[in-house]
């Protein structure tokens, strides 16, 4: 069964970008390396942080200026109260709100955030996805 184990995200300033998870409730590993590498536990998934260059080069590919606008993604959280907190903490922290809150016509209750770097998130209550111990969604046709 394939599945995400680990998201990788290449930031400019690999201190910042650390606290700045940290401040939505992300939690460092001790398996992070100082000024090379954080990795962060949320739930179900490790989210793993690496300067931009570093992880070009890792990857084998130009380094690029441009932030994550080509992917966004997501942390289902328990309520609408929740996502408001997480997007209040991603504001203070240095992110930047793209649309505020809003209910949707999925009958949830969502909105996103750029990271200091440009990457999107969503944060989003939806009532049909349920949330496991852990943090593990599930989507109703599970």
């Amino acid at each position: 069964m394939a599945h995400v184990s680990l998201v990788t995200l290449g930031v400019d300033h690999l201190d910042f970008m650390t606290r700045f998870y940290e401040a939505m409730g992300w939690c460092r590993s001790t398996a992070s390396i100082h000024g090379t590498v954080t990795f962060l536990t949320g739930g179900a998934i490790v989210l793993s942080l690496f300067g931009r260059e570093d992880l070009a080069a890792d990857a084998g590919i130009p380094a690029s200026s441009g932030g994550g606008t080509s992917v966004a993604l997501a942390m289902n959280v328990t309520s609408e109260g929740a996502v408001d907190q997480a997007l209040a903490a991603a504001a203070a922290a240095g992110g930047t709100i793209t649309k505020a809150t809003r209910r949707t016509e999925w009958g949830g209750y969502s909105g996103y955030c750029a990271d200091p770097d440009g990457h999107l998130w969503e944060v989003a209550y939806n009532p049909g996805f349920v949330l496991q111990e852990g943090g593990r969604g599930q989507p109703p046709d599970e």
